[in-house]
């Protein structure tokens, strides 16, 4: 289907790059240098676009303008935002706004069409209906990883290669970042689709089972064997092994695998004789393998041969574009697996508070927030008010208790109480702080007036907080940044530009 797409950048160079690349992909493409004249386009005629793919830094109007020109106006088309590196806050700002998606600059020609093609797809029925379909456990293929972002799409680059090879592969990324499901997909790609899948989770098993779980035992081989077992090798006969968490198996058992690889032969405990088996094996971890060898851990043979085809998969943090896509598919997922009387969606506020949140636990962390809420809803959508527990962790999201702790704040406190008082505090101007009655302030308190009762420049505020910031936290500048609620490159400038020394922010830089 040929849609018509509008693309708003003040940019000549990016509106003609952007062209090219919607141009590319079947659709009609429309420019508007700024918001300004792009909202006289949908003014005169908003059923003709189908999607709007929007800058945010812009003269006249700029994106954010943009936005809540669209929203006062009604406009119901998906917007597509574009943002520089380094500023999740204004990500943020926009998709509260109301934007569909977000990219990242320089923006791919594959990336913004596939971000297009899921902005068509917000009014139709295929993606629901394929996810009902669709059983959690059934073959995955890689059609079936959702990701926007440019790390996963080279991550599934570099698994499909895989699939097409016997080689080892090595899986490497945090906990909850779909290890599992990238194996499942380089099995479904491979010639050994529809062949067996077998997972072992080697760090849940107990170290005197391991060797008995994965290459099998016999009759009386040690007490409590009673009967004949066949192990997860001989199981995976023909296809794929997939052993998660490889860094916790014990050194004994490291060496008859890597006779398993080598040969591709096994030995039963309890049997003197081997016998062959054909077994692709992908193995995961979340340690750091050649950190672990260097410890001892693990062994350098062993490393070598497993880590032919090693792939790296990105934390969630470290690729935000691709939380609105997965939040909108596990919504859509769990209300039909939950046979909901309703559609379930997510409000642009929920969107802006997922896409916000760091998600230690990544993927698998977001997927069970979005069941609960899932489970609990009682409306037709998904709010802020959904997600108690992510919202705790972001001030920004808890205007009613920061309201709270902000009038508990204001209570006149006695000299020496440890709190700080009205004027101390917010810059008020009152009899006592026109008197400048001394009060004990923590050191912890960015104090907002000066000697005389004056309020002080923002400036020496926020140099204030920056220091005792960077003090709090020892200097780990992305917690910093965060905790601040600007993006690392802000934070760096504003550094330089107070002279701020991070090594030791209590002098100045030289």
């Amino acid at each position: 289907m040929t849609a018509h797409i509008l693309v708003v950048d003040d940019d000549p160079v990016q509106r003609r790059l952007l062209k090219n690349a919607v141009e590319r992909h079947g659709h009609s493409c429309h420019l508007a240098e700024n918001g300004r004249i792009a909202l006289e386009f949908l003014r005169r005629n908003r059923a003709q676009f189908n999607a709007v793919v929007l800058d945010l830094m812009m003269p006249e109007l700029d994106g954010l303008g943009f936005l809540d020109a669209a929203n006062e106006l009604g406009l119901n088309i998906p917007i597509i935002v574009q943002t520089g590196q380094g500023s999740i806050e204004t990500v943020v700002q926009a998709m509260r706004a109301g934007a569909f998606d977000f990219v990242v600059k320089p923006v791919s020609p594959e990336r913004i069409a596939a971000s297009i093609a899921n902005a068509l797809k917000l009014d139709q029925k295929e993606t629901k209906t394929r996810t009902v379909r669709k059983g959690r456990n059934g073959p995955i293929g890689f059609a079936d990883i959702v990701s926007a972002s440019p790390d996963m799409l080279r991550v599934i680059d570099l698994a499909e290669r895989a699939a097409h090879s016997g080689i080892p592969v090595v899986l490497e990324g945090e906990s909850g970042v779909g290890k599992e499901m990238v194996a499942r997909a380089i099995q479904s790609g491979s010639d050994r689709s529809g062949k067996p899948f077998i997972t072992v989770n080697c760090g849940a098993i107990p170290h005197n089972l391991v060797e008995s779980i994965l290459f099998g035992h016999e009759k009386g081989a040690f007490t409590g064997a009673i009967d004949r077992h066949t192990g997860k090798f001989v199981e995976a006969d023909g296809g794929t092994l997939f052993l998660d968490e490889i860094g916790d198996l014990p050194l004994d058992v490291q060496v008859k695998l890597l006779r398993a690889v080598q040969q591709g032969e096994i030995e039963t405990v309890g049997s003197s004789k081997t016998h062959k088996v054909d077994v692709r094996l992908i193995s995961a971890t979340n340690k750091d393998l050649i950190e672990e060898v260097r410890a001892g851990r693990f062994r350098e043979d062993l490393y070598y041969r497993l880590n032919v085809f090693p792939i790296t998969i990105p934390a969630l943090r470290r690729r935000k574009e691709d939380i609105p896509h997965l939040a909108r598919v596990f919504t859509e997922r769990f209300s039909a697996e939950q046979k909901l009387d309703r559609n379930l969606t997510l409000n642009a506020g929920a969107l802006a508070l997922l896409t916000a949140y760091d998600w230690p636990g990544n993927i698998r962390q977001l997927e069970n927030s979005i069941f609960r809420a899932v489970v609990l809803a009682s409306g037709d959508e998904l709010t802020e008010d959904d997600f108690p527990q992510i919202a705790a962790q972001l001030p920004e999201f808890r205007t009613e208790e920061l309201r709270a702790i902000a009038v508990e704040m204001q209570e006149p406190s006695s000299v020496g109480s440890g709190r700080a008082d009205e004027a101390g505090l917010y810059g008020e101007r009152s009899d006592t702080a026109a008197h400048h009655i001394p009060l004990h302030v923590p050191d912890n308190v960015i104090v907002s007036t000066d000697d005389t009762g004056d309020v002080r420049k923002l400036a020496d505020v926020e140099e204030e907080l920056i220091r005792f910031a960077l003090k709090f936290y020892r200097g780990q500048m992305s917690q910093v940044a965060r905790k601040l609620g600007i993006g690392r490159s802000t934070l760096y400038r504003k550094l330089k530009d107070y002279g701020i020394d991070p090594d030791n922010p209590l002098r100045e830089a030289a």
